[in-house]
């Protein structure tokens, strides 16, 4: 009887009102224990409140069923397809939307909408797919901002790959401690990509050398990048390296020179197509013919076993507690074993800015140590 008189009073009452009953209706449907002929009535009259001409109404009905998990699923649908202003309140809601409706609704909704459900209190790692895959740079860098977000590793390096060049998204991927290394190493090539082409760099360097250093940097970089880097993701990380052509030998000498002996260790696993056990247990305390024969199957030129050995075992008595030493240390010992400051060759070459860069380094943290003091 209740729902009966509503039903002829809303014809004539305004917009107040009608939004004002149409909220009160929807809160008495899902908060009371009516009985089953009232509670259909009730349903009937919210479905019809849906053709209300006024968005006012509507928003109320959003706000009122939006968090509820008893809501006739057919006014939570159509309120989902409203105009923004009432849908919204839905999309970052509603428990009972499917990921198949998100889904569907990130495919062909606007960037607001995107946003909307990327910030969900739950996103699952199948609709965060869906956002990777489609979705705005903005939806992307909300995604990546929620902590409710499921985000699986394929997720980081679609989105990696599609908006790593734009700022919103880059820095919010590096902001999470989720993402993969590999990705890392891509947004970090993305960086350096940009910056060669900037026309600010161009003027004061040219094509060429603004190439050369940025292609220096990135190399340096990744070093670096190794040391946050767990175990369990160094296969992704070297893989994607190699496919890149990034895992040149240059780039494996560095490795040992900066002391990163589980990643090289990891590197001849994949080269080698040896064991990691195998592996391991030779860096650890393999004699020079079995570990020059791992070097070789790995594909190391014979001219780089020497200095990759006398680094090698310059980390070992570091980590058994014998002897203190750093790159700076390591790199001059490598660079001895291929006959000191005056030796020449790309080889040596490389070794040699290794021990320049480390001293740069070593002096630039004195400096900083005394100016602090």
């Amino acid at each position: 009887m209740v729902v009966s008189h509503f039903l002829k009073w809303i014809d004539t009452a305004r917009v107040s009102e009608r939004a004002a009953a149409a909220s009160a209706l929807a809160r008495a449907y899902i908060n009371s224990d009516l009985p089953f002929e009232d509670r259909c009535a009730a349903e009937a009259a919210l479905t019809l409140l849906l053709d209300d001409a006024s968005s006012k109404v509507r928003l109320a009905l959003a706000e009122a069923l939006s968090m509820s998990h008893h809501a006739p699923p057919q006014v939570i649908s159509a309120l989902a397809a409203d105009q923004p202003e009432v849908a919204a309140l839905v999309l970052a809601r509603s428990p009972l939307l499917t990921d198949a409706d998100l889904v569907e609704r990130v495919a062909c909704g606007q960037k607001a909408t995107q946003k909307l459900i990327a910030n969900r209190p739950v996103v699952s790692m199948s609709l965060a797919a869906a956002i990777a895959e489609i979705g705005e740079p903005e939806a992307c860098a909300v995604l990546i901002g929620n902590s409710g977000a499921e985000i699986a590793s394929l997720s980081f390096r679609r989105m990696a790959e599609r908006h790593g060049h734009l700022p919103l998204v880059r820095e919010a991927l590096i902001a999470d401690r989720r993402l993969p290394a590999d990705c890392r190493h891509m947004l970090l090539v993305k960086l350096g990509e940009t910056l060669k082409g900037s026309p600010l760099v161009l003027a004061m360097m040219g094509a060429a050398r603004a190439d050369r250093v940025m292609r220096d940097a990135c190399v340096k970089a990744s070093v670096t990048l190794i040391e946050g880097t767990r175990m369990e993701e160094h296969a992704a990380l070297i893989e994607h390296l190699r496919l890149r052509g990034d895992l040149t030998a240059g780039f494996i000498i560095r490795t040992i020179a900066h002391g990163k002996v589980d990643f090289f260790g990891s590197t001849l696993v994949a080269l080698a197509q040896q064991s990691e056990q195998r592996v391991t247990a030779l860096l650890a305390g393999g004699h020079d013919v079995a570990l020059q024969a791992l070097f070789r199957s790995a594909g190391l030129a014979p001219a780089t076993h020497g200095i990759i050995l006398r680094a090698l075992k310059i980390w070992r008595e570091v980590a058994n507690g014998r002897r203190l030493a750093g790159v700076q240390e390591v790199s001059w010992l490598m660079l001895k074993e291929l006959g000191g400051q005056s030796a020449e060759g790309d080889l040596a070459g490389l070794v040699k800015s290794i021990h320049l860069d480390a001293l740069r380094e070593n002096a630039r943290g004195h400096a900083l140590a005394i100016a602090a003091a």
